[in-house]
């Protein structure tokens, strides 16, 4: 689905240029939930921007479905961490949800039912009148997920999509998330600093180093694919595989016994 190749920006030029990530090269399969993980500040907007086509990279490909990015891809949708930016006040719900659908040239029936349809997905089957303004702040996050799945994108990019909201209401969208993804087989590529969230979520989780990024471990979540936030939490592949992830944030070493997935 995703083929990224010796991906690296840089920003600015000369003595002042800050190299923000170098020589990232990974994949991610069809259907495939693949987490990014790493340090505040090591480069993680930086490249998801530059595989959404937002930003040109400085050098290396993307290539979404064997195509190179260039310009944000028509079949790839954004969740953003902060929902109320990115969420338009004066809009219902439902028409923010159809919005990006105006330029898919599909018909006012069409558009109204793939709303309504992923709505319902993210347990909002009742807040089409409403405006984002009345609804809480995992509610909206919810409305954000529901306006990229209407689109049913190849493809979702999740900057941090939980961060700004409480923990039993991140926990709740972390569910949620798998639910809709198992359902709908969606390909995400989600990007956090949270080490249990990307170990909760993922099939894989890829841990970048201190910036500029690059890719230090890609390792295979060995979880089962229905996950509860008390028991798999608890569990001991859990434990191990966040201790493991922990270490190499930190800049230990792999333990030559894991096998990374990928």
């Amino acid at each position: 689905m995703l083929e990224v190749s010796g991906l690296y920006h840089r920003y600015g030029k000369g003595d002042g240029a800050h190299l923000a990530v170098n020589d990232l090269t990974f994949t991610v399969e069809t259907g495939q939930l693949a987490c990014i993980v790493g340090p505040s500040g090591c480069g993680k907007s930086t490249m998801l921007r530059c595989i959404s086509g937002l930003i040109k990279p400085t050098g290396g490909n993307v290539s979404l479905q064997g195509k190179p990015v260039d310009g944000v891809p028509e079949d790839l949708a954004v969740v953003f961490q902060d929902y109320s930016r990115s969420l338009f006040p004066w809009l219902t719900v439902r028409k923010n949800v159809e919005f990006p659908l105006r330029w898919r040239g599909l018909g006012k029936a069409e558009r109204r039912k793939r709303a309504e349809e992923a709505l319902e997905w993210v347990n909002l089957p009742n807040v089409g009148d409403k405006y984002p303004w009345q609804l809480s702040g995992g509610m909206q996050q919810r409305v954000s997920i529901a306006r990229a799945l209407a689109r049913r994108p190849a493809l979702l990019l999740m900057d941090e999509p939980f961060a700004s909201v409480d923990a039993q209401t991140r926990f709740e969208l972390e569910d949620l998330l798998r639910k809709v993804q198992r359902q709908n087989k969606s390909t995400v590529l989600l990007v956090t600093h949270d080490i249990d969230e990307s170990v909760y979520l993922g099939d894989r989780v890829l841990v970048l180093s201190k910036s500029p990024a690059t890719i230090v471990a890609d390792l295979t979540v060995d979880l089962p694919d229905e996950r509860d936030q008390i028991t798999t939490r608890e569990s001991p592949e859990f434990v191990s595989l966040r201790a493991e992830v922990a270490r190499l944030l930190h800049g230990g070493a792999k333990a030559p016994a894991e096998v990374a997935g990928g």
